[in-house]
């Protein structure tokens, strides 16, 4: 026997009933051109009912006649699953209660901020006025918002009933014979009184001072007004230069004799000047006109220059001494 026909004998059959002829795609299961179809070894053919089998990973085969009957019935056997698709009617009223919920929300929200507060045993306060569990930063913001209000509220009914007044209220100084204090008056004579001492303070100060110092601080600040309407490069034509430059002293300066001015033996403050030798001092400042050239000081001048002389050759040694060596 050949191959061919222990195939034929042992898995093929004939169909009785061939397919017609169709442009539509063939299913899993139906008969192929030849008019033959595949069974399996544990199955008896094409019109068993129970198509079961025991290896759930087996192929399934479907029978021809109930694919038939299934063509040829009118009624829609197939089964709905789960619910239906909303129409756009029933959307609608679906969007139309959502919002109307989250309105009602929304209103309750607002009405919460005035509504009293519960009781401890329902919702527990913090100190802060806020209820204490889960919230939102909007309903503790509100809550704080609200507390501060009561509190405020309050202590205005408090000060209205013991007479104290709104908090704007200035107060009422009495003296002790109960007549009123004007406190604005008072203000302004400490204010006055104030400013007079500070006036006195600055006339003392330049007091101590002598009449160069007054007379250079009146210079620079005629100085300072006259910069205002000078310009801001001075070149070598400048006349108010070039005459303050020339009135300059400087004892190495060998045209001091014919192109300085003199001042006709006369101070910065307009008094005559000392003529005849004296002691220098740190300042070099000349004696006045009239001093008769006794020296009636402590020696402090004297002394200062001993030391600073000292200090001076002292150094002078040690870095000879240093070379030396």
């Amino acid at each position: 026997m050949s191959l061919a026909d222990y195939l034929a004998k042992n898995y093929l059959t004939a169909d009785p009933k061939p397919a017609k002829k169709s442009n539509k795609r063939k299913r899993k299961g139906t008969a192929d051109a030849a008019g033959l179809v595949i069974a399996d070894d544990d199955t008896t053919g094409w019109e068993t009912k129970n198509n079961s089998r025991d290896d759930e990973d087996g192929p399934t085969t479907v029978s021809q006649t109930r694919t038939a009957d299934f063509r040829r019935a009118k009624s829609n056997n197939w089964k709905t699953v789960g619910a239906l698709a909303p129409t756009s009617a029933d959307q609608a009223d679906a969007d139309a209660i959502i919002a109307s919920a989250q309105a009602e929300r929304s209103a309750r929200d607002v009405q919460d901020d005035e509504a009293p507060a519960m009781d401890d045993d329902a919702v527990q306060m913090m100190e802060s006025g806020a209820h204490a569990g889960l919230q939102t930063a909007e309903q503790v913001t509100a809550a704080m918002e609200k507390k501060r209000r009561d509190e405020r509220r309050k202590f205005d009914e408090a000060m209205r009933e013991s007479g104290g007044g709104s908090l704007g209220q200035e107060t009422v100084y009495r003296d002790a014979s109960g007549r009123r204090i004007d406190i604005q008056l008072k203000r302004a004579e400490a204010r006055k009184k104030q400013e007079e001492e500070e006036r006195k303070a600055r006339e003392a100060e330049q007091a101590i001072q002598g009449d160069v110092q007054r007379q250079e601080r009146e210079a620079r600040k005629q100085q300072l007004d006259d910069a205002k309407y000078m310009t801001v490069a001075r070149h070598a034509d400048d006349v108010e230069l070039n005459e303050e430059m020339k009135e300059q002293e400087r004892w190495n300066d060998p045209a001091m004799q014919f192109l300085t001015k003199k001042k006709a033996g006369k101070s910065k403050s307009g008094k005559p000047l000392y003529k005849g030798g004296f002691e220098p001092n740190r300042y070099n400042i000349r004696p006045g006109y009239r001093w008769d050239g006794v020296d009636r000081g402590n020696g402090f001048e004297k002394r200062w220059f001993e030391a600073r002389n000292k200090k001076e050759t002292m150094k002078d040694l040690q870095y000879q001494w240093e070379m030396d060596e």
